[in-house]
């Protein structure tokens, strides 16, 4: 069997991180290193720290980046882009120059190699962070998209970015990413175990958005992992098709 890989929260692009060609550069020499043995990878959302489609414009640069990708699926690797809070503003650019099948519902469960998955971003899942679920669905509102459709590139991308590097640069001010908080307070995990009353078929949980690492048992049978970032981290989930990895990716060494 082939391996399927996922991974989360590059936000290529941030103007809060100095280092985005070493982020660049390492994730293209990952799918570089994989694009001969995978069967699939699965990018779940926040890729990119803002992104807005134009009818004739689309952001400038990550031109290594989607050229690897597309590389990947002239090869017949299937590539999923899950959007996230970061790049949701995605069109139809990603399908139809690099072959990437776009995934915009909040979540998507699919079966791999005869294990059920749910693999979703993760943002808008904590039932209650109703100012968030708000503005959520403000980003997704065809007249609000339209309206900032509107403005000229120049500003509509000035803003996005600067936008996304207020708020992280306030995240980090205020200490960064919280650690992982427990089973008991963890949101995903109480999702999770959750959505596992009434879906007692899922075998494993896979999200994003978090920027944490953790490889969780939820049950006998289900499990749920959290892919960590490619900022700092560089992390990522395997499956061979028989047993489900949370790995580092270190430049030079021999991936699975």
């Amino acid at each position: 069997m082939r391996p399927v890989y996922f991974l989360s929260d590059a936000h290529f692009g941030s103007l809060a991180i100095p280092h985005a060609r070493t982020q660049e550069r390492r994730l293209v020499n990952f799918l570089d290193s994989i694009k001969h043995k995978a069967s699939a990878v699965y990018l779940l959302g926040d890729m990119f720290d803002f992104w807005h489609e134009y009818r004739y414009v689309v952001p400038k640069g990550y031109t290594r980046l989607l050229g690897k990708i597309s590389e990947l699926t002239d090869l017949g690797v299937e590539v999923h882009f899950f959007t996230g809070n970061h790049d949701l503003w995605v069109h139809d650019y990603f399908e139809r120059e690099c072959g990437m099948t776009v995934h915009r519902d909040i979540s998507c469960t699919t079966e791999i190699y005869g294990k059920v998955f749910y693999l979703a971003h993760g943002d808008g899942l904590d039932a209650g962070d109703r100012k968030y679920k708000l503005l959520r669905r403000m980003f997704h509102n065809p007249v609000c998209q339209c309206l900032f459709a509107s403005l000229h590139p120049r500003i509509g991308m000035w803003a996005g970015l600067k936008w996304a590097e207020h708020s992280r640069r306030k995240h980090e001010a205020q200490g960064g990413e919280p650690p992982y908080a427990g089973e008991d307070k963890e949101e995903l995990v109480l999702f999770a175990k959750d959505y596992l009353k009434t879906h007692p078929d899922i075998n494993f949980f896979i999200f994003g958005h978090r920027h944490i690492e953790l490889d969780l048992m939820l049950s006998r049978t289900a499990r749920i992992l959290i892919t960590g970032d490619w900022i700092d981290k560089y992390t990522y989930v395997v499956f061979d098709g028989e047993n489900l990895f949370l790995e580092n990716y270190i430049e030079g060494e021999t991936q699975p």
